[in-house]
């Protein structure tokens, strides 16, 4: 596949150095990619590659030690904290492995609750969440509480979380991690319609197989290191 115009988010001798008891800790390694909008990027390695690592530092929740990150043509150490709180507010969802639902609000509500730090309107709040929720299949069980969910549809929640902010991108660490096969690959269907229905950018750091065979390209991290990039 080849690469389809400007790279949205750029990644330049990214270095991510831990002093710990003494001892620096190289977890990502001079790594320079680009990911390309309207993709599904995989990035992928074994435990303790740098893989949560660098989907953090794309996201500005930890900082470099050296190199930069440039989203949509901006780089990321030009922004302020606040700045960077905006990005992460308006412009990028995040799905976690662990779901990140909140135990005793519904699936209505753990929806709308990014909604609300963007001052959104009760009426224009209710319809994204709606919508979303109808989008993944649970607009029948948008009352029940995490704990009344499957695992699959606790993760189906918490897509439609990111969708109803409509971002511009989603960042996904380990999706499918606590999951069986088959609701993996539901998850996996819905992450890709994401890219093909809505135009999102769709960053995935995963170990799971069936996440690399549907990816645009998949970059390989090992030892915090880039050791190879494919695409389909």
């Amino acid at each position: 596949m080849s690469q389809p115009g400007a790279a949205i988010i750029k990644v330049e001798h990214l270095h991510r150095i831990y002093h710990l008891g003494g001892e620096d800790i190289h977890a990502i390694n001079d790594v320079s990619l680009e990911l390309f909008s309207g993709q599904m990027s995989a990035i992928v390695g074994r435990s303790g590659s740098g893989k949560t690592t660098l989907l953090n530092l794309i996201a500005g929740l930890d900082e470099p030690t050296e190199g930069a990150v440039w989203i949509d043509g901006e780089p990321l150490n030009a922004l302020t904290e606040q700045q960077r709180l905006a990005l992460r507010r308006d412009r990028i969802g995040f799905v976690f492995q662990a779901f990140g639902l909140l135990p005793l609000l519904s699936a209505e509500e753990n929806v709308g609750v990014p909604l609300r730090m963007r001052h959104l309107s009760a009426r224009e709040r209710q319809e994204r969440t709606i919508s979303a929720l109808e989008w993944v299949g649970l607009r029948d069980r948008m009352d029940h509480r995490p704990y009344e969910l499957s695992g699959g549809e606790q993760q189906r929640v918490a897509l439609a979380r990111a969708l109803a902010a409509r971002p511009q991108f989603i960042l996904a660490d380990e999706p499918t991690g606590q999951l069986d096969s088959q609701t993996g690959r539901r998850i996996i269907g819905l992450l890709r319609r994401l890219v093909t229905e809505h135009d999102i950018t769709v960053v995935i750091v995963t170990h799971d197989p069936q996440v690399m065979e549907e990816a645009d390209v998949v970059h390989e991290l090992h030892d915090g290191r880039l050791v190879d990039t494919r695409y389909r």
